[in-house]
């Protein structure tokens, strides 16, 4: 739907369907903040009520009051995936050598602390499980239990070979042919063992991912 105005010397005209959303945005004036609300809509184009900085306008049809709320809901869902990527607290989940260069990678050196990452002995309150070591049949059950009590969006991160595929103990009995046959892996850091810059790569590469996460997509599914 579109604003009423007054036609020279007639009745008032109704736009017809279209009419609120405007396409040419050059003719409109540029309006001060708060301004839009005190002006009398007869003086403006069909339908617009407000020019944005960027070129484009507020009207008062329900496409742009969708398109609207969509920018408004992206900006806010950046500011949210900014403030989870910066505050990755991780549960400590050392099995074996793998996490010896974990806790190197927490320590003064490398400082995982610069990211705002701090370990957690609570799987309540970490977001990401780091797995560094070899997973056998026995820790298993353990390791999935710890994982189901993590709040959503929880995140799991394969250190070393050991965690990936089994590693040098691959053709073991006891050993877990691989973390993803127990729980979902967002990534994966190769190495016997990775280097603490190697674990930080996977950390930086986490980020992104999470940058990238669109919830509203999620949701709508």
């Amino acid at each position: 739907m579109g604003v009423d105005r007054q036609s020279p010397g007639g009745p008032a005209e109704k736009p017809t369907a279209g009419q609120g959303r405007v396409v040419d945005a050059t003719a409109l004036p540029v309006l001060p903040a708060g301004e839009a609300a005190s002006l009398d809509p007869a003086k403006l184009p069909v339908g617009v009520l407000e020019r944005w900085p960027d070129g484009g306008v507020l009207t008062t049809d329900a496409e742009s009051l969708r398109r609207y709320l969509e920018r408004a809901l992206d900006a806010g869902e950046v500011a949210l995936n900014w403030s989870r990527k910066s505050s990755l607290w991780y549960l400590l989940f050392g099995l074996a050598c793998c996490a010896i260069e974990m806790m190197a990678t927490g320590a003064a050196r490398y400082d995982f602390d610069r990211f705002g990452m701090m370990f957690r002995a609570s799987p309540r309150q970490a977001d990401l499980m780091i797995v560094s070591g070899t997973v056998t049949k026995k820790m298993a059950p353990r390791l999935k239990l710890l994982w189901e009590q993590m709040a959503e969006p929880r995140y799991v991160l394969a250190m070393g070979a050991c965690a990936i595929c089994g590693g040098p103990f691959h053709d073991s009995y006891s050993v877990v042919k691989g973390l993803d046959q127990i729980v979902p892996v967002d990534m994966y850091v190769p190495g016997c063992p990775p280097r603490p810059e190697a674990l930080l790569d996977g950390v930086i590469k986490l980020h992104e991912k999470i940058r990238r996460e669109k919830y509203r997509a999620t949701w709508k599914a």
